[in-house]
């Protein structure tokens, strides 16, 4: 299967920047395609991988949560990587670019403080100057992280327009690549934004895949009946898709953000609202966004930060309209059940983010009976444990 062509994924992708981001780009482009075949770089990058990283990340059996659902669960364990998220394998690809095209300072946006935290430890790591861009909102309910990223060596600036949410801040990015292009590398976290955004990230990330589909055949001798993964941008689920999207037989679901449920217009679900999802063009992209009629772009919301945000990468939008992957959401009541039920059941304290995927195969789990499932557990949730004990009424 082709999965894109040139700029595009079908109709979704593309480069809408202004003119002085047209270059950097080009160059960024340039100088991906030949690195991806690089036999010096790809060394480096897996050395890091597996030095650094700690890869190949486990694939776990959930035997008590399997014998509660009635199906056979596996935890792809993106959680085990080093700073405790996927977020790492991109950032270090990106960053180790960074340094093969001269640049000197890498900056980045972040929403629930992952990507933030990944930037600054491949930036410290490979001797870069890091700035990070993150709404106030978003520092506010992710304190752990914001530490973190300070300790690491990062600058995080504080975005006070708008939502003060994710998407906010990547137009302050934005802004500061456009300004800074000659010295700068603008570090996107997720598989959206600008040609060859989408496809580099997915690139960095599709390790996960590769690892799952080699583990799972290992361990029981055939491939699962469904991939499950939690999409905000996408970058953790098209990383994984990219390991079965051959194998036609294997179902890939994407869970986005359904906060307090569709009715309310209080989500992120840009698949599941007909009335506010459609195509347009954001950050660079033209994919599906939450808008209102007049075309402007429709304040989200969600329990967990990193799928707080407006729109979804274009390779989403595409696998999605030639129904090589399906689209649901889990909402904010539903998410913080599996994050309980998942830490209690076994000892796995998931991330916000990746609760809603287990949220989802909890809710269906009589469509998987006695199936073989792929969770992709994206993160780790000690990040969330104020925001989690606040909205379970737990005392700290």
């Amino acid at each position: 299967m082709k999965i894109f062509q040139k700029n595009y994924f079908g109709k979704y992708g593309g480069i809408f920047v202004p003119e002085t981001l047209m270059p950097a780009c080009k160059q960024l482009e340039q100088a991906f395609n030949k690195c991806k075949n690089n036999k010096q770089f790809n060394n480096e990058f897996h050395y890091l991988l597996k030095e650094y990283v700690g890869r190949p990340t486990a694939l776990t059996f959930c035997d008590k949560l399997s014998k509660k659902l009635g199906c056979k669960i596996y935890l792809k364990r993106e959680d085990l990587a080093h700073t405790g998220a996927h977020k790492i394998n991109n950032a270090l690809g990106q960053a180790l670019l960074a340094k093969h095209m001269g640049k000197t300072r890498v900056i980045a946006e972040t929403g629930a403080g992952q990507h933030g935290v990944a930037t600054a430890t491949a930036a410290a790591k490979l001797g870069l100057k890091c700035d990070v861009y993150m709404g106030i909102v978003d520092i506010e309910r992710q304190k752990p992280n914001v530490f973190r990223m300070k300790m690491l060596g990062a600058n995080v600036i504080p975005v006070k327009t708008g939502s003060q949410t994710l998407k906010d801040a990547i137009n302050e990015a934005l802004r500061d690549w456009t300004a800074n292009v000659e010295d700068t590398h603008y570090l996107l976290g997720s598989a959206l934004g600008p040609h060859p955004y989408p496809t580099m990230v997915a690139h960095f990330q599709s390790i996960i895949g590769k690892e799952a589909r080699k583990q799972i055949l290992k361990i029981e001798k055939k491939l699962p009946y469904a991939v499950i993964a939690c999409v905000g941008g996408g970058s953790n689920a098209i990383g994984i898709f990219k390991g079965f999207a051959k194998d036609q037989k294997v179902k890939l679901i994407g869970v986005e953000a359904g906060g307090y449920g569709i009715s309310s217009k209080k989500h992120a679900a840009r698949f599941a609202d007909k009335s506010l999802g459609r195509p347009g063009i954001i950050h660079g992209s033209f994919t599906y966004v939450l808008q209102d009629k007049y075309g402007q772009i429709y304040n989200t919301h969600s329990v967990s930060a990193g799928l707080d945000y407006c729109a979804v990468g274009p390779e989403h939008s595409y696998l999605r309209e030639i129904k090589r992957a399906e689209y649901s959401y889990a909402t904010d009541k539903e998410c913080l059940g599996a994050f309980q039920l998942l830490s209690k059941e076994e000892g796995i304290i998931p991330a916000l983010e990746s609760a809603h995927a287990v949220a989802y195969l909890i809710k269906n789990h009589k469509r998987f009976k006695n199936k073989l499932i792929i969770v992709n557990l994206s993160g780790r949730g000690d990040k969330d444990i104020y925001i989690a004990a606040d909205e379970l009424g737990i005392k700290l």
